[in-house]
C-alpha cells in the first residue's frame, strides 16, 4: 500500500485537518512491530489505551496516526486522522484498498486444516504467482484488514484464513475479502460452546461463501453430511467436493507413509500420482483442495506435482522432530478437537514408520457442555494392541486416563495434571529409536514443551 494521508483520509470519508500529507506504506497496530512509514492504529480497551503509545509510534517512523474523537489531549504538529472507532476505521480502510487490488482472493475455512491448507494452497501457487497468504492468527476482523493492507499492489493472489468462534464473523471476513475462491475443510467440535452443535458449527462455516463473487467456486468437504443441505440450498453456485468418499469429485486412494512424508494417489477429477512432504492422511486430504485449485487456476499436472514436492507448513502441523535418541516425534500441538485428535491418532495407528507407538495427549479446549463425553470418547480410537504407551496431560485428560487405565498397566500410562517435568522423565524412560511419539493438544496445554529435552 502506497497512499498519502489525503487519500487515507478519503477512504474514510472525513477530513484531513493536518497540513502534512506524508506517504503511507503500511498500517500498524502496534509499536513493538511498526515500520517507517506505518499509519498507526491506537485502540483503547479495558486495560490498555494505546493513545498512550502514539508519541512513541511516530518515535520509531510512523508517518500518521488515526486518534479517537472523544480521546483528550491529541499530540501537535504532528499528521492525525480523527476518527469515531478504531476498529471500523481498519476495516473500512481494508475495504477501500480490497476494492482497488485486481488480486484474486482466497478463503478457507474450517474446524481444523485451516492454516495447513492455507499453506496448501499458497505452496502450491507461489512457485508460479506473486502470492500473499494470511501470517500467524492474523485470521479474525482485525488480521485479516492489516493482511489486506500489507498486500502489494501486485499480488495475484491472496490466501485468506478465515477463523470464527460465533455466527457472523465469517459472513464479515467473506464481504470483505471478495473471495474468487472458497475452502471448507470439515466440520468439527471447536467452540461448541458458542455454536451449540455441529450443524451450527456447519452454518457458521457455510458463512464464507457470502462475499463469493460471480462465478466464484466454493470446494468443500464432501465426507462431511451435514454441509450437503448448504451446498444444495444455493444451487447458483459452482461447487466442487473433496475427501475420502467415492461420491466426491476429487478424493484420495492409495495412501502411504514414510519418514519422508505421504504418497498418494487422486481420483476423480483429477487421475494422478502425488507425494507431499507431510505425514497424516487428513493432510493429504488437506492438499486436494489446494489441487483442485491449482488446477482452477490454470496449473498443469507437472506444475502442482513438483510444488507439492517443496510444500512447508507451519509449525506444529504434523511436524517431524527427530530426536537424539533416534526416536520419531510428530508435533501436532497447535490445536485439537476430538475431530483432529482421532485423524491424528488414526495416522499414527495407519504408520509403519517405527514400530513402537506413544500417544502423547493433553486437554482438548472450548468443547462446551460435553467435554467429559467427547474426551472420552477418544478411548474408542486407542487399542493396547496398537500402542505401546499413553501419556496424558490436563485436567479434562483425567476422564480419558480413567477410560484407559483398566487396558494399559502403569508402565505404560501417566497422566498428569500440570506437571509436564514427570510426563517428560516418564518418556525418557521408555521411548527411543524404535518409537513414533504423537504430540497433540489444544494451544493453551502447550504441549510442545514435551518435545523440547528431546531435539537433536
Amino acid at each position: 500500500m502506497k497512499k498519502r494521508l489525503t487519500e487515507i483520509a478519503e477512504w474514510l470519508k472525513i477530513d484531513a485537518t493536518s497540513t502534512l500529507n506524508p506517504l503511507i506504506t503500511g498500517v500498524s497496530i502496534n509499536t513493538r512491530t511498526l515500520k517507517p512509514g506505518d499509519i498507526f492504529i491506537p485502540f483503547r480497551g479495558e486495560n490498555v489505551n494505546g493513545h498512550h503509545f502514539v508519541q512513541n509510534a511516530f518515535d520509531k517512523g510512523a508517518a500518521a496516526s488515526l486518534w479517537l474523537m472523544d480521546e483528550p489531549n491529541p499530540p501537535k504538529d504532528v499528521p492525525l486522522l480523527f476518527v469515531e472507532n478504531g476498529e471500523k476505521a481498519l476495516q473500512l480502510m481494508a475495504t477501500s484498498y480490497r476494492a482497488e487490488l485486481q488480486t484474486i482472493f482466497i478463503g478457507i475455512t474450517g474446524s481444523n486444516g485451516k492454516t495447513s491448507t492455507k499453506d496448501l494452497v499458497a505452496g502450491m501457487l507461489s512457485p508460479y504467482f506473486n502470492v500473499k497468504k494470511t501470517e500467524g492468527n492474523f485470521n479474525n476482523e482485525l488480521g485479516m484488514p492489516l493482511t489486506i493492507l500489507s498486500l502489494e499492489e501486485d499480488t495475484e493472489f491472496a490466501v485468506l484464513e478465515m477463523g470464527m468462534s460465533s455466527f457472523g464473523e465469517i459472513e464479515f471476513l467473506s464481504n470483505l475479502a471478495k473471495p474468487t475462491y472458497t475452502v471448507i475443510t470439515n466440520i468439527g467440535e471447536a467452540h461448541m460452546q458458542d455454536l451449540g452443535s455441529r450443524e451450527g458449527i456447519a452454518k457458521a462455516k457455510f458463512e464464507i461463501i457470502s462475499g463469493l463473487k460471480e462465478d466464484g467456486w466454493l470446494f468443500y468437504d464432501g465426507d462431511e453430511p451435514l454441509l450437503r443441505p448448504f451446498v444444495e440450498s444455493v444451487p447458483s453456485i459452482k461447487t466442487k467436493s473433496f475427501g475420502l468418499g467415492e461420491q466426491n469429485d476429487l478424493l484420495i486412494t492409495n495412501v502411504a507413509f514414510t519418514e519422508q512424508g505421504s504418497s498418494f494417489r487422486v481420483e476423480g477429477s483429477l487421475k494422478e500420482e502425488m507425494s507431499i512432504p507431510i505425514l497424516g492422511e487428513h493432510q493429504v486430504k488437506n492438499t486436494l483442495a489446494a489441487l483442485l485449485i491449482g488446477n482452477e487456476v490454470g496449473l498443469t499436472v507437472e506444475q502442482m506435482r513438483e510444488a507439492l514436492k517443496h510444500i512447508v507448513l507451519t509449525d506444529m502441523r504434523m511436524q517431524v522432530v527427530e530426536a537424539v535418541n533416534g526416536a520419531i516425534f510428530i508435533n501436532d500441538a497447535y490445536n485439537a478437537a476430538p475431530t483432529s485428535m482421532r485423524a491424528a491418532i488414526s495416522f499414527v495407528e495407519k504408520s509403519s514408520i517405527k514400530p513402537d507407538k506413544w500417544l502423547v495427549l493433553g486437554d482438548m479446549l472450548e468443547l462446551g457442555e460435553n467435554e467429559k463425553q467427547y474426551h472420552e470418547e477418544i478411548s474408542s480410537s486407542i487399542s493396547n494392541a496398537v500402542f505401546a504407551g499413553v501419556c496424558l496431560f490436563g485436567p479434562r485428560m483425567k476422564w480419558l486416563y480413567n477410560k484407559l487405565v483398566e487396558h494399559f498397566n502403569e508402565e505404560h500410562i501417566i497422566w498428569v495434571e500440570n506437571d509436564c517435568e514427570k510426563l517428560i522423565s516418564f518418556l525418557e524412560k521408555r521411548v527411543d529409536k524404535k518409537s513414533i511419539v504423537l504430540v497433540k493438544g489444544s494451544r493453551g496445554m502447550k504441549l510442545e514443551r514435551v518435545i523440547e529435552p528431546f531435539r537433536k
